[in-house]
């Protein structure tokens, strides 16, 4: 160990990250605490880490922070993280941010303090690439002052911010390819009813609990797209047709609009929404490209809707993951798998149900006829604790037919996840 280049030992102490531990690893002699001090790149201070965190008390726990980022040069990445800490004051956790802004490449920030400070004039025009905040006020955007040229990826938690604000965020991260926003309290002024944000270097947005009247995107380069737990009105996405991966969970939306050049798109993960077919099929049926679609809890708009499977076969030939589950009924059921159809490249194929029914066997033996090169089924199913002789006697039916199909496709790995 002693001759380990004191550049190696500082790689070492940054991958130890939590600042007790890379405190206690320095004291080992006076090469480990030259390299803590000249070459540490990465500290965290973590409330979930050390339970002593909590037993400290607001001005001793600032005061022993303080002394161990001053004792470091040339920080690159810095991660304070209080939660169920009381409020700092504002003054030491500035002369933080300052001290390291000159050499930070990444802040993940959660400390609540008293007055409020303004993350982003602190950090802007430095080197900042990533920037986590959490339980935060953001006020006031100067995209001509608070610019962020070098910020690739922006996450915001449980942040405060109007919507203005938030667009002008977005308008001065020149460079940003990914963006986070998971339930924030947007405020919306009396004239202004509609979100927009704008960016020409976005690849990566992910927004999870939000509640809009309106959000309109504009994304020329947008590949992945994740909305989550939201509640939203209207929801646009203006782009040049580059988005690959398209993915909704559990969101109430009247109004869906991925734009037409949606040829791009890989991989469609749909669950926990309500669809009306024609309409959704319409929105992404130029998507010749297809390789994954997962339509899982998913509820029609009309009792009478049905997912086609003659259209999937026909607009998504490379199609070779296909996951399905939802209610289904006798009439629905013969619709859905007539014509001559065939999902030649369907390796893959999972199933599910979250009330069984007779008709369910019958749906997996359908497709099953109709995926020649399959490769590994998988089956999910709710089984209740408290059973009726009824559906005992329907999953009895169930396993027993399965067992006779599995007899016929003995090339198929079957796999079954129960809850």
């Amino acid at each position: 160990m002693e001759y380990l280049p004191v550049e190696v030992i500082g790689n070492i102490l940054s991958r130890l990250g939590a600042a007790r531990d890379v405190v206690i690893a320095s004291a080992t002699c006076r090469k480990w605490r030259e390299a803590s001090i000249n070459h540490l790149h990465t500290l965290s201070f973590n409330s979930n880490d050390w339970p002593v965190y909590h037993d400290l008390t607001t001005s001793r726990l600032e005061i022993l922070i303080t002394q161990t980022i001053f004792q470091t040069n040339g920080l690159q990445c810095l991660s304070i993280i209080m939660d169920d800490v009381d409020e700092f004051s504002a003054a030491p956790v500035i002369a933080w941010l300052m001290y390291t802004r000159e050499t930070l490449r990444q802040l993940y920030y959660n400390v609540r303090t008293t007055p409020n400070i303004n993350i982003l004039e602190k950090c802007g025009r430095q080197k900042l690439e990533v920037l986590v905040l959490a339980h935060n006020t953001i006020t006031g955007v100067e995209p001509s002052y608070q610019r962020f040229p070098c910020l690739k990826s922006l996450s915001l938690s449980y942040v405060s911010i109007s919507a203005l604000d938030l667009s002008l965020l977005v308008t001065a991260c020149p460079k940003i390819d990914f963006l986070s926003l998971i339930s924030l309290d947007i405020a919306m002024s009396d004239a202004q009813t509609t979100m927009e944000l704008s960016s020409p270097s976005l690849k990566d947005v992910c927004v999870e609990a939000i509640s809009l009247d309106k959000f309109i995107l504009e994304a020329d380069s947008l590949e992945k797209l994740h909305l989550k737990d939201c509640t939203l009105e209207v929801f646009e996405l203006v782009g040049k047709g580059t988005l690959r991966l398209l993915k909704i969970d559990d969101v109430s939306v009247i109004h869906l609009d991925i734009g037409e050049n949606t040829e791009n798109l890989e991989v469609v993960d749909v669950s926990n929404f309500t669809i009306m077919w024609a309409k959704f099929h319409n929105m992404i049926s130029r998507s010749s490209k297809l390789r994954r679609l997962r339509l899982w809890g998913v509820v029609f708009d009309d009792d009478d809707e049905v997912v086609d499977m003659e259209a999937i076969s026909v607009c998504f030939p490379l199609l070779s993951h296909l996951s399905l589950s939802y209610d289904i009924r006798e009439g629905a059921l013969q619709y859905c798998l007539q014509g001559s159809f065939r999902l030649e490249n369907v390796v893959v194929l999972e199933l599910g149900w979250t009330v069984i029914t007779d008709l369910f066997s019958h749906w997996v033996a359908a497709l099953l006829e109709r995926c020649p090169n399959l490769r590994k089924l998988v089956i999910y199913g709710v089984v209740s604790e408290a059973k009726t002789h009824e559906e005992c006697n329907i999953l009895a039916n169930f396993t027993s037919a399965i067992v006779r199909l599995m007899r016929k496709y003995l090339n198929v790995d079957v796999q079954f996840e129960y809850e």
